[in-house]
């Protein structure tokens, strides 16, 4: 019952999960200059590189990370700040144990720079969103999300900070879920039962239900 975490970058996710008590038998990351490499080494995690420009296409580098999960036989491949886009051909191989994290409440600002572009569009809510991962970027049904008020004198900096602790309560709650056999993608749904997650959190599915 053991999780692959996929990051490119600095591993705050990642920590997270480490802190939470999940059982990461191994991060992979397509950066060998990532920090969060160096975060799971100091936790007896194993790592691994697989540079992204040593390939000569999506499919070919995408193959080779196929590879190296396999090599850990997870039961969950979570993204954490994993920042390529995975081809069809990766996504179904994987289908149904792929999660992500992305820092808007999806379907608003998929993509980047989401923090800028809520603060731009004047919204008063925004958030997280834990979801599966389907071959359509930031599009894969929802799991759970946590909303944060925007407020009139945030920043990006500011706004960040909130959601990436949201990020950090909702990701280590969904992944608990799954290996408990409490959460599944079924037919392009997401099942849950007894979904009990920290307190303040805005849950879809309902947890109630």
């Amino acid at each position: 019952m053991s999780v692959v975490v996929l990051i490119s970058g600095r591993g705050s996710n990642l920590q997270a999960l480490l802190e939470a008590g999940l059982p990461v038998s191994a991060v992979i990351s397509n950066r060998a200059d990532a920090r969060g490499l160096e975060i799971a080494a100091s936790r007896g995690v194993a790592t691994h590189v697989v540079e992204h420009r040593a390939f000569a296409s999506r499919e070919a580098f995408d193959d080779a990370l196929a590879a190296s999960i396999d090599g850990f036989q997870p039961r969950l491949i979570a993204l954490a700040g994993f920042m390529r886009i995975l081809t069809p051909a990766f996504v179904h191989r994987f289908e149904g144990r792929l999660l992500n994290i992305h820092p808007s409440l999806l379907p608003a600002f998929p993509g980047l720079d989401t923090h800028a572009r809520a603060l731009a569009a004047g919204v008063k809510l925004h958030g997280c969103t834990v979801h599966f991962v389907t071959a359509e970027l930031d599009h894969g049904p929802a799991v759970v999300q946590a909303a944060v008020p925007v407020h009139v004198d945030d920043t990006e900096a500011t706004l960040a900070s909130r959601v990436l602790l949201a990020e950090h309560r909702i990701y280590a709650a969904a992944v608990r879920w799954f290996l408990a056999g409490r959460l599944r993608l079924e037919g392009g749904r997401v099942i849950g039962r007894d979904l009990d997650g920290p307190d303040g959190v805005l849950f879809w599915p309902d947890p109630g239900r």
